[in-house]
């Protein structure tokens, strides 16, 4: 049974139960992480059992898990490169569908997946909406190895485009956060992001970054839960 909650959590679960209307049979998807990605696999779950036919790729071990408990059929990125759709929360949704993503530590596969689809759908309540991006941190997953260097590459590359802020090794009890590509993820509290489309790129060439949680041109139409009220936004 998929669990009700109030406040937030109760606006999640509409957003995720609206987004399932989405899908059809015979799609390929892709399953997002997180709390609101976890209320739309509930609902997949739901019609799948009753008769629904599709296939699945999972964005991170523990939203594979949850689809399999489900009775979602599952595969892979290798046996089908091409989704139809992909279905995922944000932390924060700017202007034209930008976004920041990463909180739930999978950012790196979640923008492999959403790359490989068709069309990308973000659900969300609406304390999501920004007017600019940067309330909330940006994760940036890195290569462990020689992470205090990156660390201190970043922060370069913010200062020259006017960003400042600390830049902190996320942690998970006595040590690092570690993703399930094996990789750290640092959080980036840079304030308010007044060009992601610039940031993305300085950091995308940073040698030891492996991806930042800066979604820019991928959201293709966002699904935003207000109170009882289901609003459809598009990039």
């Amino acid at each position: 049974m998929t669990p009700k909650l109030e406040g937030a959590g109760d606006e999640r679960r509409r957003a995720a139960e609206a987004a399932v209307g989405e899908v059809e049979a015979g799609m390929k998807l892709g399953l997002g992480t997180g709390r609101t990605a976890e209320f739309f696999v509930r609902f997949l779950g739901e019609r799948v059992r009753a008769g629904l036919d599709v296939i699945a790729v999972p964005t991170s071990e523990r939203t594979e898990k949850l689809a399999h408990a489900e009775g979602i059929r599952l595969t892979t990125l290798d046996a089908h490169p091409a989704l139809d759709l992909v279905v995922d929360g944000a932390d924060e949704i700017g202007p034209n569908l930008t976004l920041i993503k990463g909180a739930g530590g999978a950012l790196f596969r979640e923008k492999i997946v959403a790359s490989a689809a068709s069309r990308m759908i973000v659900i969300a309540e609406a304390a999501k909406l920004v007017s600019r991006l940067g309330a909330v941190p940006l994760p940036i997953e890195i290569e462990p190895f020689g992470s205090g260097t990156t660390r201190a590459a970043i922060e370069r590359a913010a200062a020259k485009l006017g960003l400042s802020g600390p830049v902190t090794l996320r942690l998970a009890g006595a040590g690092p956060f570690i993703t399930d590509g094996g990789n750290h993820i640092v959080d980036a509290s840079f304030g308010q992001i007044a060009d992601p489309d610039t940031l993305a790129d300085a950091l995308k060439r940073l040698t030891g970054v492996i991806e930042h949680g800066l979604f820019v041109g991928i959201a293709k139409a966002a699904i935003v839960a207000r109170g009882d009220r289901v609003e459809r936004l598009t990039a």
